[in-house]
């Protein structure tokens, strides 16, 4: 019955090993030289536990404090996960003509993490010679080599006693030819060893006796867990000259501070024994435990426990034993369960008679099958919900974001359901490779637009806004709908949206060649504006562009933020008017405080500031901003100018009142222009810029008038503009926020009033500034 239980088991208890790994410490180097250095000891901060484990490696010599008062540290020799072997310094008399010797060696490790081993041993080297181990408890240990030919045991131990005395033959002779008689161990002529005393040491001396040792010649005594110094105990000249012994030292780790223990996942011993007696104590995982190293000692032990092997330091470190493969004679037969089928687990073994196997096998594989159709169900269980719940989510963004509203909009709008799609999440993912950063063609304090590619090859720009105000989206809608109707070549077009999101997402086309402002202050280095007939061409696009949106569209639009970053190029440098900011119009700033104040520093309507009202006319204004900026090549604002004219429209006025427009001509295009051509161009920026809406043309006027300028003769004149255009008063009008940022390029702007209906004119709209009411 336990066999059976065992083989239902296993596959869970493989599932649980998966999860078993290995710490990888990459970055922390794992050896120094030839020596292994294994976790907690380590190399460079932060790859060992606390600085009692910190290895010095200077590539030649691998060194370790193990002294409390660390004032020299000792060299490394070899590191296993339970011991480390070190360097120590061995006694001598008699060996040195130069006086520079030392009748004691002590080691104090108390304080520290290091307990001798127990595999040490006290080597006496010399004729005649008495040596003891100091400060080791109960009290003290010793031997000593004799001249005699009487052999006495070779390893003693001398405890509960002051000293260790011995008597000096004067066959000194003989002792020196005896002692290299016994190559195998020390006999007791000429060398002698003892044992270290129980218990748990820490302050370990060798001390030669002055006093009694009296006969001639090099005499050494020292510590050791080297067997092959024994058989040359005798050549004391030899082991002085190397000047060390090698010392077994077993390293621990402070108990006081459990965290790490845990990390391990290792048990207290008392844990094990406890799982141990339970008959399915394999199922418990326990693959090492660890323990206090004495009833009185803060530091402890961690062990492999029974059936594992390898570093129990490190998780996972501790391997499961294949018994099977391991039990085996020379000749490859078993020697565990000779008579069954051996059968390797966790931890353990078991033996599987002939006419147990079909059945543990069957029960296995069901077993097996039935844990993984389990975890399987568990698996498609987890993915459905999982599916269920982003559906509900994006259901609640859609009718959130105003979806029923949008669907209607295009449902009651004829002629515009084709143009005007709403795209899923999943397909804007997919056009985007999930909105990867290398997509990324500008970001902002609004948010972020991408460069997509739809399913049907469409190369487009998704915009990605980063908040949403809730109370502007039926206003929102209302944009989406109005905007996607515009059909204009010079207008950027607006493909759609999708509200499955978070927040909205706009899709637009994409415009290839950035935009104005990139190439004419030169970013890109191309010199494109290099030609006047350009700079002309561009600011006819955008002029009918705009006297599109304020006189032939469905309803009158306002751009509202007018300048050369929202004017993009595409393939052929064509202008396109962009960025009409409706994601803007359901943004607010990162303070969570909607602001009204819409427009770009140098491109604003100085007379805006002063009605907090918006009209076409400002419009205007803008664009005379953006046709000065074509003519000089000189920035909307800056302050490299002068204070007074810090702003680009000062700038010029100043120019045209002192006449010096051609000063102030690009240099680029100076020299290749029509002069003609450029000075009526600037007489129609000079009526754009006015101080007063009224006298200034509207965008229809700047538009013809510049179509003029360029099938013009070279003796055409400058013209004169109406001071007011009369609109038809019942007219509906439109205003749109046409964000701050560029296409490339997200920026704070202000949400503007959809729902604006003028009662006069195209001058007259709703006060941009809300009036407070107390």
């Amino acid at each position: 019955m336990r066999t059976s239980f065992l083989w239902i088991l296993l596959p869970l208890l493989l599932l649980l090993n998966l999860a078993d790994l290995p710490v990888s410490r990459s970055t922390c180097p794992s050896r120094c030289g030839e020596i292994d250095i294994p976790h907690p000891f380590g190399i460079g901060e932060g790859c060992y536990l606390n600085s009692w484990y910190e290895i010095k490696c200077d590539h030649i010599n691998t060194s370790l404090s193990v002294s409390k008062k660390k004032k020299k540290d000792k060299e490394v020799v070899k590191i296993t996960p339970y011991s480390i072997s070190i360097k120590h310094s061995i006694a001598s008399k008699g060996c040195s003509s130069d006086g520079e010797e030392e009748l004691e060696s002590l080691l104090n490790l108390t304080g520290t993490p290091f307990y001798f081993d127990q595999s040490n041993t006290l080597i006496a080297a010399g004729c005649g010679i008495t040596a003891s181990l100091t400060n080791v408890e109960p009290v003290v240990a010793g031997c000593n080599s004799r001249s005699g030919k009487k052999s006495r045991t070779p390893t003693q131990d001398f405890l509960a006693l002051d000293e260790c005395i011995t008597t000096y033959s004067s066959d000194a002779e003989d002792c020196r030819k005896r002692s290299t008689a016994d190559e195998k161990r020390c006999s007791g002529i000429g060398c002698c060893a003892a044992n270290i005393p129980g218990g748990r040491q820490q302050i370990v001396g060798v001390r030669i006796d002055s006093t009694t040792t009296t006969s001639g010649g090099c005499k050494v005594a020292f510590l050791t867990d080297e067997d092959y110094l024994l058989s040359n105990g005798s050549d004391a000249q030899r082991i002085h000259s190397k000047g060390h012994a090698t010392v077994l030292l077993v390293w621990l780790i402070s108990t006081s501070n459990p965290s790490f223990f845990d990390s391990l996942g290792c048990h207290t011993k008392k844990e094990y024994r406890q799982a141990r007696q339970n008959p399915f104590a394999i199922t418990y995982g326990i693959n090492c435990t660890f323990d206090n190293y004495s009833s009185f000692s803060t530091y402890g032990i961690c062990e492999c426990t029974e059936g594992y092997r390898g570093d129990p330091y490190v998780v996972g470190g501790c391997k499961d034993i294949n018994e099977c493969l391991e039990g085996k004679d020379e000749n490859g037969n078993p020697v565990r369960c000779t008579n069954s089928i051996c059968v390797n687990l966790q931890g353990g073994y078991n033996c599987v008679y002939e006419n147990q196997r079909r059945p543990v096998i069957a029960i296995g594989v069901g077993s097996s099958f039935g844990s993984l159709i389990f975890v399987a169900g568990i698996y498609l269980a987890y993915r459905f919900i999982r599916k269920q719940r982003r559906l509900n989510q994006k259901k609640k963004f859609f009718r959130r974001n105003g979806g029923l509203l949008l669907q209607q909009q295009l449902t009651s709008t004829q002629g515009n359901i084709e143009r005007t799609r709403v795209f899923t999440s999943k397909e804007l993912e997919k056009a985007t490779e999930n909105f990867s950063l290398n997509r990324i063609l500008g970001q902002g304090g609004q948010g972020t637009v991408y460069k997509g590619m739809l399913v049907d090859g469409r190369i487009v720009a998704v915009k990605k806004s980063k908040v949403v105000d809730e109370d502007k989206l039926e206003e929102f809608i209302n944009e989406v709908v109005i905007l996607s109707q515009i059909n204009h070549r010079n207008i950027v077009k607006i493909l759609g949206c999708c509200l499955e999101t978070h927040v909205p997402v706009l899709v637009y086309e994409f415009i290839p060649n950035g935009n104005l402002f990139e190439h004419l202050h030169d970013e890109f280095g191309d010199n494109m504006m290099a030609t006047w007939e350009l700079r002309l061409r561009i600011a006819i696009d955008v002029a009918g562009a705009l006297s599109y949106l304020h006189s032939s569209a469905s309803f009158p639009i306002y751009h509202r933020d007018v300048k050369s970053t929202n004017i993009m190029l595409d393939e052929k440098y064509r202008a396109k008017v962009s960025d009409f900011g409706t994601s803007r119009s359901i943004t607010v700033d990162h303070t969570h405080l909607t602001t009204v104040v819409s427009g770009t520093a140098g491109y604003m309507d100085p007379e805006y500031f002063q009605s907090s009202q918006f009209t076409d006319k400002s419009d205007v204004y803008s664009f005379g901003v953006v046709l000065v900026e074509l003519i000089t090549g000189e920035k909307p604002f800056s302050f490299l100018r002068s204070q007074e004219n810090r702003t680009l429209s000062s700038y010029f006025t100043l120019a045209m009142k002192e006449d010096k427009l051609f000063d102030i001509i690009d240099a680029r295009i100076r020299d290749g222009c029509n002069l003609n051509q450029v000075t009526a161009a600037a007489d129609i920026a000079r009526t754009c810029l006015n101080m007063k809406r009224k006298k200034r043309p509207s965008m229809r006027e700047v538009s013809m008038e510049l179509e003029k300028i360029r099938g013009s003769s070279e003796d055409m004149q400058s013209h004169e503009y109406v001071d007011e255009d009369k609109e038809d008063k019942n007219k509906r009008v439109v205003e749109v926020n046409i964000g701050e940022s560029s296409w490339t390029h997200v920026a704070v702007t202000a949400p503007a009033s959809q729902n604006s209906v003028a009662t006069s004119s195209l001058s007259d709209t709703e006060p941009l500034f809300p009036h407070q009411t107390r």
